[in-house]
């Protein structure tokens, strides 16, 4: 069995870390590069940096960004937000990023996830979907843009769809849970889990070690991606790693 991945999460805006709570009210963390580094020392598996609102504001990924943060780590790098383009995919890996994340060009052109399995490989293509709960109807749909533009696409039927077309990696985020620190959405990734034969990370709702272990033990999930316990400080990835072992699970 591969080992579970514990992954840090680095959410860039303006140069600088961000965290909110479900996408909103970001709060400054600290420069990528020297966060990125102390995730290195401290063990984490890989790490993943999104550029928030580079979407948003319709412009690229910023590559300098992403070569200061890939200079300091040798753990794989997977790198979102504003990638349109095969040619803003080759920027990036030429970067440093050893994966790309697409999740709003994704939803808008999805032969672009096709396009870049074949010239990349799947293992470089990780489809990134926001899922967000209705709290009437149930039903668990995707947003784009940050989080910011619901559509009403069904968040599993969607997760299938990309796989199909060359994905070789989930990153699943609950709206829901974000920065809630309340545990991982469990039902959602036995879902998604249950639908799909590819790796899946499970982001969102981590506050404390046993949240990951419950994650790891319930869920179908190859990795748990966490921002604030990690960014300030609440839990370091050496004690989570040393529980989730003492629970039997295997971990790097």
């Amino acid at each position: 069995m591969l080992a579970k991945r514990i992954i840090p999460c680095l959410d860039i805006d303006d140069n600088r870390v961000k965290k909110g709570v479900n996408f909103v009210n970001l709060e400054d963390v600290g420069d990528p590069a020297e966060i990125a580094a102390e995730y290195e020392r401290q063990g984490a598996d890989e790490l993943v940096f999104l550029d928030i609102t580079a979407t948003n504001q319709k412009r690229s990924t910023m590559t300098d960004v992403v070569e200061n943060v890939s200079r300091q780590v040798f753990m794989p790098l997977t790198v979102g937000g504003g990638i349109r383009n095969l040619n803003d995919m080759q920027k990036l890996l030429k970067a440093g990023a050893d994966k790309i994340s697409l999740n709003s060009a994704a939803v808008a052109d999805p032969d672009l996830i096709q396009a870049g399995a074949k010239k990349f490989g799947n293992q470089c293509i990780v489809v990134a979907i926001d899922v967000k709960k209705d709290q009437k109807t149930g039903q668990k749909l995707v947003y784009t843009h940050g989080g910011k533009k619901a559509t009403n696409i069904n968040a599993i039927e969607w997760a299938k769809k990309v796989v199909a077309l060359g994905a070789g990696e989930l990153l699943i985020t609950s709206m829901n849970k974000d920065g809630t620190k309340s545990g991982f959405d469990i039902e959602l990734y036995q879902e998604i889990g249950a639908a799909v034969d590819v790796p899946i990370i499970a982001s969102g709702g981590a506050g404390k070690i046993e949240d990951f272990v419950h994650v790891f033990k319930e869920a179908p999930v190859d990795g748990a991606l966490a921002a604030s316990v990690f960014h300030f400080g609440e839990l370091t990835i050496a004690q989570v790693k040393k529980q989730l072992k003492l629970a039997g699970v295997n971990v790097r």
